[in-house]
């Protein structure tokens, strides 16, 4: 079976990335450093992707700051005020949009982290990185034929806001024609067999004008994709049902994937129905987190996607990109053993993935998923995750809460019961003051009621 990775950390196993970039912003370094330095991890993670047996693995997912900034810079939309005069965008206008510079402010990042784009009626877009076709080239040079990695068209403008004066209810949208002519450049020619475009936002609640957007922009994208196999990703959420219906009956596309981490809805939808002959990308190692995937589990997954699509259809993927890790256990050399064998950073989820992908071949590693196994089970049962006297604080603090609430109620029904009491004392209720009282009484009741039965269901399970 195969495998594919989403995307990867960009920064380098000892924050390589993080020191260069600082060196050429600090004035100490060239941009050719910069640019080895660059070349070197990009290197380093093809290779290791490929020594470890991934099939599909992705290029153009290396960023000098965020790929939502790298797609603005492929596009040509930058805002007027960096005075960008057209062709190659080079650094210099690349890290004024994303740090500012001198004379003007950056664009916004969110706390997403990525730079918003800024777009108007009047942005005229134009092919000026080469950025996605450059890496593919050069991770092909080593021999290594990669899945070049784009924003989707639809996503990048759903991400992007109106730019300064323009009005607020400006539809983003409406320039999915004027972007769309841009996405058919290069990749096909220089060779590429497969494209990755990452339409994230599918995993929102869109209505049916955004959902068609998809429909439109990939039919329109259709000749132009002709002799590509084309991966529509998705990641961090459910793909909600009208969402799926759309995506899985776009025609240009060969393969979907999705977060099976999170995306448990998602599997009851691929349960109900999964287009014939299409590659489902299955992401059953999380991507969001340093744990080590409980093999079995995701093997079980997989097998029983295997049975709805067919075995030879699923590719074993990451839940999303692998940028949220950190990158390598390797260089933890202060941890102890037993912690390294709880946790995967993103060289090792690498491994995981393909052992995943082997097994499900029938090539099971059966000392790996063993080791694997006990090292779950050490995890569960350890005294350094789970410590009783905490775990006692906690339930007495639960049952403080309840009893707490419990008393609040009584106090309101009391309340009421003396209010009724009063004013018949005085003479002074009528039938509707007396049914008000009356109806805010069994309410409390109702409530008090609840909390007994929460309570006694507590006392039962803890006993």
């Amino acid at each position: 079976m195969a495998s594919h990775i989403v995307g990867y950390p960009r920064i380098g196993p000892k924050r390589e990335l993080k020191f260069a970039l600082e060196s050429f912003w600090d004035g100490k370094s060239s941009a050719e450093e910069l640019q080895q330095v660059a070349a070197d991890l990009r290197s380093a993670i093809w290779k290791q992707m490929a020594e470890a047996g991934t099939k599909y693995i992705p290029s153009n997912t290396f960023s000098y700051y965020d790929q939502v900034l790298d797609t603005t810079a492929m596009l040509g939309a930058v805002p007027a005020r960096y005075n960008w005069n057209g062709g190659e965008i080079g650094f210099d206008v690349y890290f004024s949009m994303a740090r500012g510079n001198a004379s003007v402010p950056a664009m916004e990042m969110t706390k997403c982290h990525y730079i918003v784009p800024e777009l108007g009626p009047d942005v005229k877009f134009s092919y000026s990185s080469h950025k996605a076709v450059v890496e593919y080239k050069e991770a092909k040079v080593l021999g290594i034929n990669t899945v070049p990695v784009l924003v989707g068209p639809v996503s990048y403008l759903l991400l992007s806001k109106p730019a300064k004066g323009v009005d607020k209810s400006f539809s983003l949208l409406s320039l999915i024609d004027k972007i769309l002519p841009v996405y058919r450049y290069g990749l096909k020619a220089a060779g590429a067999t497969w494209v990755q475009f990452d339409e994230p936002t599918l995993v929102k609640d869109l209505d049916a004008h955004q959902l068609q957007a998809f429909t439109h922009a990939y039919a329109e994208l259709e000749s132009s994709l002709s002799g590509l196999n084309v991966l529509i990703e998705t990641y961090f959420a459910d793909v909600p049902a009208e969402a799926y219906k759309t995506l899985t009956s776009l025609k240009a596309v060969t393969a979907y994937g999705f977060d099976i981490v999170r995306g448990t809805k998602t599997l009851d939808l691929i349960k109900q129905g999964f287009p014939s002959g299409k590659f489902l990308f299955a992401g059953v190692v999380d991507g969001r987190n340093i744990w080590a995937n409980n093999l079995a589990s995701s093997l079980n997954t997989l097998q029983a996607l295997g049975d709805i699509v067919g075995t030879d259809k699923v590719v074993v993927s990451t839940s999303c990109s692998l940028l949220h890790t950190a990158v390598d256990l390797v260089n933890e050399t202060k941890l102890d053993q037993e912690i390294k064998s709880w946790l995967a950073f993103a060289a090792q989820k690498v491994v995981e993935v393909n052992a995943l992908a082997k097994a499900l071949s029938g090539q099971k590693d059966e000392v790996y998923f063993s080791a694997n196994a006990a090292a779950l089970a050490s995890r569960k049962s350890s005294p350094r995750v789970t410590n009783e006297a905490v775990q006692k604080a906690k339930r007495r603090r639960s049952r403080d809460q309840k009893l707490w609430r419990q008393r609040q109620v009584r106090t309101k029904q009391i309340e009421c019961e003396d209010e009724i009491e009063g004013q018949i004392d005085g003479g002074g209720t009528n039938g509707a003051n007396k049914g008000e009282i009356e109806r805010r009484q069994g309410s409390a009741r109702k409530e008090m009621n609840s909390e007994n039965k929460v309570v006694s269901e507590s006392v039962q399970r803890k006993l």
